[in-house]
């Protein structure tokens, strides 16, 4: 799909829609040859990936102020949207090849859509098509820990690196199996009551010995990553643990 765009639709038609589709947006003027040459390969890119993204030309000349507001200095220059934002660029006329290259990145992978998806199998083959993908891996591993494979379920969350919530649900399962006393926790916050259930994991630091002990700061980490950075409780809670562990 294209769309001609100006600065009285330009939120509408790229800021709001890139929210549902990535929203390419081309910069151009009548007089720039290079635009030119670059509109129908862009135009063709697009109508192949039918009803996945977005085109929308904004001329310039007629549109100063969005082309101000965007940092347009050469054209054309085309800008990717994704939930409101620019996600990737480039300026210049580009090949055709390089055109689609940049489209492709834009949509969602196969993997992408097996993960929304959550099913076992789908989950299992999106770790195969990207393997260590952490929100794959997660997601399988509760599957898993909830069917009480919890071994497997810890052998699929130790092919991740660098996730707090992979590292943080390994550490729960380690924990519920080595220290039952500490299920109650855990079971609070499956219950909705993550303030007690957080309460209840920092808590136990001071008497843990030091292996369990970063079990339980990984777990209580984990759960602050998915609170987010900017959640009250999340915030309270970092300096609660920082209290517990130093």
């Amino acid at each position: 799909m294209t769309v001609d765009v100006t600065e009285a639709t330009f939120e509408r038609d790229v800021l709001e829609r890139s929210r549902e589709l990535p929203v390419v947006v081309d910069f151009w003027a009548e007089w720039c040859g290079p635009c030119r040459a670059l509109g129908p390969v862009l135009e063709k890119a697009v109508e192949e990936r039918t009803g996945k993204v977005v085109l929308a030309k904004l001329d310039t000349d007629a549109n100063p102020r969005i082309a101000g507001a965007f940092g347009i200095q050469s054209i054309p220059a085309v800008k990717a949207f994704r939930d409101g934002r620019v996600v990737s660029e480039f300026v210049g006329a580009q090949p055709p090849a390089a055109v689609a290259r940049f489209l492709d990145e834009l949509l969602p992978s196969e993997a992408d859509g097996l993960v929304e998806a959550g099913d076992e199998e789908g989950l299992r083959r999106a770790l195969d098509l990207e393997p260590g993908r952490a929100d794959a891996a997660v997601a399988l591993g509760r599957l898993l820990a909830e069917r009480g494979e919890r071994d497997e379920a810890l052998s699929v969350l130790a092919n991740v690196a660098g996730s707090f919530a992979a590292d943080g649900l390994a550490a729960r399962l380690r924990l519920e199996e080595d220290h039952p006393e500490l299920r109650e926790a855990f079971a609070a916050l499956d219950a909705g009551d993550t303030e007690g259930g957080l309460d209840a994991l920092i808590a136990a630091i001071g008497a843990a010995d030091d292996g369990h002990r970063e079990d339980l700061r990984r777990a209580v980490v984990g759960v602050l990553d998915e609170l987010g950075v900017e959640h009250p409780l999340a915030r309270e809670s970092r300096r609660k643990l920082a209290a517990a562990l130093y």
